[in-house]
């Protein structure tokens, strides 16, 4: 079956063409439009430059989809409805479901009549136990407005924990993972026996480790803080823990950890955002096993994670049990989308 999954960001579609059956999975083609908006004018130009490529007799298109609240406990076939639920989660995650909406309509409209497919980043974290989602405010808060820890990088996540049960010959039901996304976004999932049982991002991306240029944990009571100091309204401040924050805010030079670590040596400032972006790493990782109750393998992917060996290595000393696994797996969210979108579309009969 021939497949094109879809992975749209607020300027730019990344793309891959598959041919997956039952027990084969090849890559056909694969590649990235940018800057939509200045050298492409729209989305949907972008979507028919992509399309005219094509010379293939595409049957499904899968879509990722960062926020699906708590509704999507899976993947699903798109319809009306979908199309609402993701509009309506858009509030929780601005710069990334109006894209999605935005390649998914167009797509319909130019690939009709056939299947298409929303996988969404945070259904893999639905299962999750409520001691683990629920944040200690009044429970009011939930019931209302869904206010709960979501997940996010989850595609990522339970692509390599697969991939690492391959590569440990052991079922993944049978292994305790502690999964690492290490990009300009991190995140990290304790994956008990297959199942997420916890994950470090929250009811929005901001919440988890020191990222790129986002906070990761903070007191709260810094927001109202900052806010009053630096003269400061809530759109500002809600800026300023994620665009300014993170590895560029301490360093004062880049959101880059290339820069920072070559910057290390010169520059205090660098040497200490890489010692925070390692010791919030250990210290999850160090969580985590504990409530497993031990981890066979800590995984870790992304764009550090997969080029930053000597971290990582750095990262798991005197964390890690003799027995446990050190494994660098490089992530492949769009074959996982594209393996969803197969398994559910002959589910369904639709192919």
């Amino acid at each position: 079956m021939i497949i094109l999954v879809l992975n749209s960001g607020s300027s730019s579609i990344k793309y891959k063409l598959f041919d997956i059956s039952k027990n084969s999975e090849k890559l056909l083609d694969k590649g990235a439009l940018e800057r939509i908006g200045e050298k492409i004018s729209s989305h949907k130009e972008a979507l028919a430059i992509i399309l005219k490529k094509m010379n293939m007799d595409i049957k499904a298109v899968g879509h990722r989809v960062v926020h699906g609240g708590d509704v999507f406990k899976g993947s699903i076939l798109i319809d009306e409805e979908t199309i609402k639920s993701i509009e309506r989660f858009s509030e929780l995650a601005p710069l990334h479901n109006p894209p999605s909406l935005l390649t998914i309509n167009e797509s319909r409209n130019m690939l009709s009549g056939i299947p298409h497919v929303a996988v969404f980043d945070t259904s893999f974290y639905q299962d999750m136990p409520e001691r683990a989602y629920l944040y200690a405010i009044p429970y009011k808060f939930f019931e209302k407005y869904k206010i709960r820890r979501y997940g996010f990088h989850g595609t990522s996540h339970r692509y390599v924990a697969t991939k690492a049960a391959s590569i440990l010959k052991r079922p993944l039901e049978k292994l305790n993972l502690i999964t690492c996304h290490l990009g300009n976004g991190c995140s990290i999932t304790a994956i008990k026996n297959g199942r997420a049982i916890d994950t470090s991002m929250g009811f929005t991306p901001l919440e988890g480790l020191v990222m790129g240029t986002r906070s990761g944990d903070v007191d709260a009571a810094i927001l109202p803080y900052i806010m009053k100091k630096e003269d400061l309204d809530i759109n500002a401040a809600i800026n300023l823990l994620n665009k300014k924050s993170g590895l560029l805010g301490i360093s004062g030079l880049s959101n880059d950890m290339r820069e920072i670590i070559k910057e290390r040596c010169r520059n205090k400032k660098a040497e200490l955002a890489l010692d925070l972006f390692s010791y919030r790493i250990k210290k999850y990782i160090g969580a985590y096993a504990g409530i497993m109750g031990g981890c066979d393998a800590v995984v870790f992917t992304g764009g550090i994670g997969e080029n930053q060996p000597d971290i990582m290595k750095d990262i798991c000393k005197g964390v890690l049990t003799k027995s446990a696994k050190m494994l660098i797996i490089p992530t492949d969210e769009e074959l996982m989308i594209a393996r969803d979108t197969f398994s559910l579309v002959k589910s369904k009969g639709r192919e």
